[in-house]
C-alpha cells in the first residue's frame, strides 16, 4: 500500500464516520427516541450528541489534513492556491465550490455543536415553557439537517473533483 493509498483510506474513513454519524443520528437515533418520555429522550440525545461531537470534529480534522495531502498528490501546492489563475481552471473552480461548501458547513456545525445545541439542552432542563423548548429544538434540528445536506454535497463535489 502506498502512502497515497493510506492517506486516501484515512480520508474516506473520516468521511464515512462523520457523514454516517450524522445520518445515524437523523435517521435512526432521533426517530427511535421519539416514543420515550421527553426528559429521557433529551438526556439520551444530549449524551449521544456530546460523544459524537468529538468524533465528528476529530473526523473533520482528519478530513482537512488528509485533504491537503491529497491535493499535493494532484500537484496542487500552496503556491497554486494563492495563484488566481488556478481558480479559473475546471479543477480550481470545483475545488472552490467544495471549499465554500465546507466553510459554510463548518460554520453551521460549530454553531449547532457549541452554541445552539447546548442552549437547547439548557432551555429544556431549565423548566422554561416546554413549547418554547420544543420550538427551539426543532430549529436546531433543521440546522443539523442543513449541515447534513451540505456534507452530502461535499461528498458529491469530491467525486466530481476526481473525475
Amino acid at each position: 500500500m502506498s502512502l497515497y493509498d493510506l492517506v486516501l483510506t484515512l480520508h474516506l474513513l473520516a468521511a464515512i464516520t462523520w457523514v454516517g454519524g450524522m445520518l445515524f443520528l437523523g435517521l435512526v437515533a432521533v426517530p427511535a427516541f421519539r416514543g420515550l418520555e421527553p426528559p429521557l429522550r433529551a438526556r439520551l440525545l444530549t449524551s449521544i450528541g456530546r460523544q459524537f461531537r468529538w468524533v465528528g470534529w476529530a473526523s473533520i480534522a482528519v478530513l482537512l489534513s488528509t485533504g491537503l495531502i491529497i491535493l499535493s498528490y494532484y500537484g496542487v501546492g500552496p503556491r497554486d492556491l494563492l495563484d488566481t489563475s488556478f481558480w479559473g481552471t475546471r479543477f480550481g473552480a470545483r475545488l472552490a465550490f467544495k471549499l465554500a461548501l465546507i466553510g459554510i458547513m463548518l460554520l453551521l456545525s460549530a454553531l449547532h455543536d457549541f452554541v445552539l445545541g447546548p442552549r437547547s439542552t439548557a432551555l429544556s432542563q431549565s423548566g422554561a415553557d416546554p413549547r418554547r423548548a420544543v420550538a427551539f429544538r426543532r430549529q436546531v434540528s433543521w440546522l443539523a439537517r442543513l449541515s447534513l445536506v451540505l456534507a452530502i454535497l461535499v461528498v458529491w463535489t469530491s467525486v466530481g473533483l476526481t473525475r
